[in-house]
């Protein structure tokens, strides 16, 4: 048996969620690698997978292993990239992650122009608003909004970001303005899901002490899309709080209004983030190297656009 073969395949397996589904992405067949997946739990002596009729669950081994699986296979990855020269020659292909409508908008022009510059480069582009883990899931880079938690983890500021209140012309008209944050509790709320708690609390500050408030909304409406919050706010379902780059468009052409903008959080950092995995491969260098610049210049832009 070919241990690393195994591996990667238990670990396609796990990713996928089903055997049919890590045969369709190997592009191998349903028998090899069930047959792989089990030689690999007989050599280990444990079980890494529950197979039931409608779905696969790992074990408490299996999910270990796949965290270890996962490190090992990307030292490998790194070795041959080394052996092939990815790190004297930029070539090869970069995994690169984003919230959805940011990297639509402003990672994809970006992504496309260092394609023509690059032609050995290949990237493969994953819009979540899930944040991915970098190391379990191999990610070369991310762009994303807010604070790092973690700080093992590489970070260049492209830009700031507001986070903002907005209603439309019609509920505003139907409510009155707000003049306190307090005011929105008794307002039906859109609420972005995306797994980032507290759902039901928006925060602002005090424009003079800078203390926070912390606001209480009820959510009328409970979305996982940000273009979906967006058109229902404005078609007067409930105040929104989101990102400036979800709705600059809808701002622009008076659909939405912003809201207590004298109470409005400070802006939260963009950054693109990598793992600290000793020395970068060139192709990962040139990326950074050509697609900071470009990006600040993208989200001052828009910081200039905002009014702020």
């Amino acid at each position: 048996m070919d241990r690393l073969k195994a591996m990667a395949m238990f670990v396609t397996v796990a990713e996928q969620g089903s055997f049919s589904g890590a045969a369709r992405a190997l592009k191998a067949s349903l028998t090899t690698i069930s047959r792989s997946v089990a030689e690999l739990e007989t050599l280990l002596g444990a079980q890494l997978l529950i197979r039931t009729t409608r779905k696969l669950t790992l074990t408490d081994t299996g999910r270990d292993y796949l965290s270890a699986a996962r490190k090992i296979l990307a030292q490998v990855s790194e070795a041959e990239q080394a052996a092939a020269g990815e790190f004297a020659t930029p070539r090869g292909e970069l995994l690169i992650t984003a919230p959805v409508m940011l990297g639509r908008k402003h990672l994809l022009p970006v992504v496309t122009a260092f394609l023509a510059t690059w032609p050995e480069i290949n990237i493969r582009l994953i819009f979540s608003d899930s944040n991915l883990d970098l190391i379990d899931q191999q990610v070369d880079m991310a762009l994303r909004i807010g604070n790092l938690p973690d700080s093992s983890l590489v970070a260049t500021r492209v830009g700031m970001m507001r986070n903002l209140a907005c209603a439309s012309p019609e509920l505003l008209d139907r409510l009155g303005e707000p003049r306190h944050p307090a005011d929105l509790n008794a307002w039906p709320a859109i609420i972005l899901n995306t797994g980032a708690l507290p759902l039901t609390h928006w925060r602002f500050h005090e424009p003079d002490s800078g203390a926070m408030i912390d606001c209480r909304v009820l959510p009328r409406l409970s979305v996982t899309a940000a273009e979906a919050a967006v058109q229902a706010a404005e078609q007067g379902a409930g105040a929104a709080r989101l990102l400036y780059y979800q709705v600059d468009d809808a701002l622009a052409r008076g659909s939405l209004r912003e809201i207590l903008s004298h109470y409005e959080a400070p802006p939260q950092p963009v950054q693109l983030v990598h793992a600290s995995r000793g020395k970068m491969a060139l192709k990962l260098r040139c990326f950074l190297d050509f697609a900071v610049p470009r990006l600040r210049e993208r989200l001052s832009d828009q910081d200039k656009n905002s009014g702020r």
